[in-house]
């Protein structure tokens, strides 16, 4: 039987008219009129209308009249706030943030999806202010914090600063908590303009200074949901951990070819595999990539919770994954020895290392060897054992000539490439920290990062080059003014930005940056330098619409790579595997053309949070392995100054502390901002970014996840006991 007519619009119809056709924001009942909607539809048409506001595609506004968010000088996004009670709307569609100063606030709490009208411009800065209208979407259900008692209630201080409303908590919903106890508050009412949230206690998790409290406030903080529902793990205890027979059939079989994962020692989901050749005309490369699109599929409980979690979170010692582990490392991670369903693309290259052609195609491999950084570092080397299995030396060797070439390509388009060495955390078997290194970037991890940046670009200009919608990884330009201030920044170290407006493309060359970070290389300043230039730059996002990627100097560029980690990759994949297959319709193109702008916004938001948290987690772990250390002395060298002090990077370790300048007893100090340096106004000392001191450990804050130290000179000043 044919479906039953309506007269209830779908999404895109409704849209198209309230954005093109309707001239004024229209009341429900005016809208039902239009489609002439019968009494009984109305009811899914209210729904039809929910769902269109929860994902703030419309906005109902005073007079319970509904319109579109752009045509009423309104813009919808994430607030961010800061400790100091203002806040920034980041809009969903691209575009400047929306200052929001702490009076306009209504209510809404850090994370929140909001509308906010923009209302003018800041007079200092000129940048866009305006104040909350409507509060979209919640982010938090509950708060983790410090537990305090009041005349007759109890009120939860919040671990994350940035949340500015403290939780009140009736006494019969205080579950006995103690004072400084940190617990987990339910909201029970949201918090409005001049009226805090009201809450109750659901988990006391223990002590405030308790090391493993402070991992687990971390992640309810980040909203990390670190346990698969039942249906996820049921749904994924069903999938096949073999590769079954009918799965191989119609894909290209690549069994036979030297394929080889290269990945960390610790690593035990393995995303990508690659195999070469070198060939008359320069350099075959094969990228294959598993397969994870052929298991979860689109609809499915695995689906809805890694779209849910959008990335895999890794901390020093655990790894929140996006899928549950039978696929994260079993039947989709690419095992040496096994049969693996991947996507491969396969990539001619000359033999200055430019693209001759590219092609995409569903295979299947089975990888003869699961190589670590380290250990092909030493083959190269001439140091390590030959694997007895498959992989030769020569292959390798043939990896590290294509990696240098594409390597220098980059390099000759401008790429950035910002070398900030990351801490590496170790950790022994009863959990603690052992030791904090600077964390090695090697020849093996340039190889497996130039094939994984040379696949994903190919896979960007690909569907690019077809004129579907498509999931890019972007990077846009920084801001003129950001230019600026790091051109003055600069200036201080005795550098300059050379050529700085270059083309049409971009108001700033890449290269010129590049030769900036070149020229600080090995100098005391080259740190700080590449710390301020990274801040100057916008945040790389995921969009629906291609703007290019400046730090990397590619027009086109994706993320393909990592599906089993990243939910980006994951729809990357599906687009492209309906490409290959022939079966890509122009429903799939009004669907995607629909999809992409809220799975480009949530994703990008997901990776962000995500980012926060393994920062946080990295921070506390460097604050548990100094604990023992107060009152040790250690050399250090400064790595910043500031009006408040300078901070210092601890040789022995990668640790860094703040030296305030209260503690500096021996002068008053005075804060020269274009030398980076503080002065001794008698003394005419002088501690500058480079110069090397010796400290001792005076203070370590947990909570604040600060490390207080003072100059070694000062510890007879001070009365102190370790």
């Amino acid at each position: 039987m044919p479906p039953k007519p309506t007269n209830i619009p779908d999404k895109p119809i409704l849209l198209h008219f309230m954005q093109d056709k309707a001239y004024r924001p229209l009341s429900f009942k005016e809208l039902t009129q239009e489609f002439q909607t019968p009494k009984k539809e109305k009811k899914q048409f209210k729904r039809l209308l929910s769902e269109l506001m929860e994902e703030g595609h419309v906005i109902k506004i005073r007079g319970e009249r509904y319109g579109i968010p752009a045509k009423m000088n309104l813009v919808v996004g994430e607030l961010t706030c800061h400790a100091k009670g203002f806040g920034f709307v980041i809009p969903e569609d691209g575009g400047d943030d929306i200052f929001i100063n702490p009076g306009n606030m209504k209510g809404a709490m850090h994370n929140d999806k909001v509308a906010a009208r923009v209302e003018g411009r800041g007079r200092g800065d000129g940048k866009r202010e305006g104040r909350i209208i409507r509060i979209i979407e919640r982010a938090h259900k509950s708060i983790v914090g410090r537990f305090e008692k009041g005349k007759g209630f109890g009120i939860v201080v919040p671990s994350d600063e940035k949340i500015l409303q403290e939780v009140i908590i009736p006494q019969k919903e205080t579950r006995n908590a103690k004072p400084g106890e940190i617990v987990e508050a339910e909201i029970t009412r949201w918090p409005a303009e001049r009226m805090a949230p009201l809450g109750k206690i659901v988990a006391v998790l223990g002590e405030y200074d308790d090391p493993d409290v402070e991992i687990e406030v971390i992640v309810k903080k980040y909203g990390l949901p670190h346990r698969f529902p039942h249906p996820v793990v049921a749904e994924a205890k069903e999938i096949s951990q073999e590769v079954l027979e009918r799965d191989i059939a119609g894909r290209v079989d690549l069994r036979k070819r030297t394929t080889v994962t290269i990945d960390g020692e610790t690593a035990k989901d393995f995303d990508d595999a690659v195999s070469i050749e070198k060939t008359g005309k320069g350099y075959k490369l094969w990228v294959s990539i598993a397969d994870v699109a052929h298991y979860v599929r689109e609809g499915s409980h695995l689906n809805t919770e890694a779209y849910q979690r959008g990335t895999s979170v890794y901390f020093p010692d655990r790894c929140i994954p996006m899928l549950p582990e039978a696929l994260s490392n079993g039947i989709c991670s690419l095992n040496p020895h096994v049969d693996r369903l991947t996507l491969t693309a396969e990539m001619d290259f000359d033999h200055e290392g430019n693209v001759l052609h590219s092609r995409f195609y569903e295979s299947v491999i089975n990888s003869c060897e699961r190589l670590t950084y380290t250990k092909v570092k030493e083959l190269l080397a001439g140091d390590g054992e030959t694997p007895r299995r498959g992989i030769s030396i020569g292959d390798l060797k043939i990896m590290e000539e294509l990696c240098l070439k594409l390597q220098q390509r980059r390099t000759e388009l401008g790429s950035i490439d910002f070398d900030l060495p990351e801490p590496q955390i170790i950790i022994d078997i009863e959990g603690k920290v052992e030791g904090i290194v600077k964390s090695e970037r090697n020849i093996a991890h340039r190889i497996i990062e130039e094939f994984m940046l040379a696949a994903n670009q190919a896979v960007a200009r690909h569907i690019a080059q077809l004129k579907l919608p498509f999931l890019y990884r972007i990077h846009e330009e920084p801001d003129a003014e950001s230019i600026s201030e790091f051109k003055e920044f600069i200036g201080n170290f005795g550098y300059q930005l050379n050529n700085p407006h270059v083309g049409a493309t971009y108001a700033v060359a890449p290269t010129a940056l590049q030769q900036v970070l070149s020229q600080a290389e090995g100098k005391p300043e080259e740190k700080l330098i590449n710390h301020i230039l990274l801040r100057s730059m916008k945040q790389a996002r995921y969009s629906e619409k291609n703007a290019g990627h400046f730090g990397l100097a590619f027009e086109y560029y994706t993320h393909f790579t990592s599906p089993i980690r990243r939910y980006p990759d994951l729809i990357v994949h599906r687009i492209l595997k309906s490409v290959i297959k022939h079966q890509y319709q122009s429903k799939d193109k009004e669907r995607w053309e629909r999809s992409l702008p809220e799975i480009a916004g949530h994703t990008s938001n997901r990776e962000r949070n995500a980012m926060e948290a393994e920062r946080e987690i990295v921070d506390l772990k460097k604050c548990q392995f100094m604990m023992d250390k107060v009152g040790e002395v250690y050399n250090g060298i400064i790595s910043g100054v500031t009006g408040f002090g300078f901070f210092v990077e601890i040789e022995e370790y990668f640790v860094e502390g703040l030296v305030h300048v209260a503690n500096l007893k021996d002068d008053y100090y005075t804060f020269m901002e274009k030398e980076h340096s503080l002065v001794g106004e008698r003394t005419k000392k002088r501690y500058r970014i480079g110069d090397r001191v010796k400290v001792f450990i005076a203070n370590v804050d947990i909570g604040k996840r600060q490390i207080d130290m003072w100059l070694e000179g000062e510890k007879k000043r001070k009365r102190f006991k370790k």
